[in-house]
């Protein structure tokens, strides 16, 4: 006997407009039929969806309805976007209050905005406290809206400069033997920061905001003993601090400035034994007001849609290994 099936019919005004909320051959509605387990047929500016029951019938409408609206208020639908935006799909959170919200305007005219509940969250969360932490895996956009909303601040005029810093993944910062000055030395470390500022501001602005040291690039190791007043500054990767560089790192804050911390907990690159800085910091600091922990996972992933397989991959692979080295846990104690 076949199953009930349930169908739709969408019919938009501009087809410009619903080409763009197809994609190029037809890639976005391909990938929220494979998300959301529809069939979705174009005929001139108009969707046939078809559901294997009501409940998924409406959740595809709503999304398609709610990105041809985005389209209609001049936001630039790209594949990522459609991606994210199926994974808030039947939570009841309207696209709009999550894509609406501009974090900054990049000089290539590229909208910055959140792409999900939790980078919401945590955009909000770095408007609101002076100190908030980013955990979570990579590709979830920490550092990347970290630096968009330090580079809006510093536009606007709300902070001087902006402070970038990163532990050396050798722990022990041996940028000694490095040839250059400071900043070429840590370069290598920071690249992901150069990039999204390089991203953001034309080159030019880049360049003379580094000369000009408006934005700083500073080895965590040389922050000691500075104070720093009217700055946005962001420290990356700081699963790799010691708890003594992260408590010194977090007192170097003065008045009228803002600080993001950026880490992943599972990809620690400490030499074995030495406690991290992110962890102790989590306990430490959690019932601290005017501090803010902001948690990514998987479903976060905003890179190409198989980086939260990958991620999702190795985390349950992680986890069969912890749980074959507990006593008593799967695969039991080796002989």
């Amino acid at each position: 006997m076949t199953e009930p099936r349930s169908s739709a019919r969408l019919e938009f005004a501009d087809n410009d407009r619903v080409r763009a909320l197809c994609g190029a051959h037809g890639e976005h509605l391909k990938l929220i039929e494979r998300r959301l387990g529809v069939q979705i047929g174009l005929r001139g500016g108009q969707l046939n969806l078809v559901a294997p029951d009501p409940a998924r019938l409406e959740v595809g409408e709503r999304l398609l309805r709610e990105l041809y609206g985005l389209l209609e208020e001049g936001f630039p639908l790209h594949l990522e976007d459609v991606d994210q935006a199926t994974k808030l799909a039947g939570q009841g959170v309207a696209l709009r209050e999550v894509f609406g919200d501009t974090v900054f305007v990049s000089a290539r005219h590229r909208v910055i905005t959140p792409k999900g509940l939790a980078q919401k969250r945590y955009v909000q969360a770095i408007r609101d406290q002076d100190i908030v932490f980013g955990i979570g895996p990579a590709g979830t956009g920490k550092t990347y809206l970290a630096m968009a909303t330090a580079v809006s601040a510093l536009v606007e005029r709300r902070v001087k400069r902006i402070v970038l810093t990163r532990p050396a993944v050798e722990a022990g910062e041996r940028l000694g033997f490095l040839p250059g000055d400071i900043a070429e030395k840590v370069s290598p470390y920071l690249r992901p920061l150069h990039d999204a500022l390089f991203d953001m501001v034309d080159d030019d602005k880049a360049n003379a905001f580094i000369e000009r040291g408006t934005v700083e690039v500073a080895p965590l190791a040389f922050m000691r003993g500075r104070t720093l007043n009217d700055a946005f500054v962001i420290l990356d990767e700081a699963q790799n601090t010691t708890p003594e560089q992260m408590k010194m790192f977090l007192t170097r804050l003065g008045y009228g400035s803002k600080a993001v911390v950026t880490g992943d907990v599972t990809q620690v690159d400490l030499p074995s034994g030495r406690p991290s800085g992110l962890l102790e910091a989590q306990r430490v600091l959690r019932a601290v007001d005017g501090i803010a922990f902001c948690a990514f996972s998987e479903v976060d992933v905003v890179r190409h849609p198989l980086v939260q397989e990958v991620v999702r991959a190795y985390e349950a692979y992680e986890a069969e290994r912890r749980a074959a080295r507990t006593p008593g846990g799967a695969g039991g104690s080796e002989g």
